[in-house]
């Protein structure tokens, strides 16, 4: 079982930066696949970034230019750089996690941007 605990959400003014991070521990080898979804109010949850072991990385076409992912594989912990934030950015953020077929997620983190 992997346990995945989420920090560094908050309120920030548009144009802010944030930082993400996540946790993952209850395993002791490299997970395949650490990212970010987030979902917004009425909204379907989508997913953000996310970074395999091996180091391909993915992002939202939205995202692109402005947030960058990264991991660290020994401690199984991946971070979210958020730059150049946008209201449009507001929505609870999610630490996924899979591996070996399976899917783990966090609690989610509440990120705000006011205009």
């Amino acid at each position: 079982q992997v346990q995945l605990v989420e920090s560094g959400g908050g309120l920030v003014q548009a144009g802010g930066s944030l930082r993400l991070s996540c946790a993952a521990s209850g395993t002791i080898f490299s997970l395949n696949v650490m990212g970010w979804y987030r979902q917004a109010p009425g909204k379907e949850r989508e997913l953000v970034a996310a970074k395999q072991s091996g180091g391909l990385e993915n992002y939202a076409d939205s995202v692109k230019g402005r947030f960058t992912i990264s991991r660290d594989n020994v401690k199984n912990t991946v971070y979210l750089q958020m730059n150049s934030l946008k209201p449009e950015d507001t929505a609870v953020y999610y630490c996924v996690a899979f591996h070996l077929g399976d899917d783990y997620w966090g609690q989610g983190t509440q990120v705000t941007v006011s205009s």
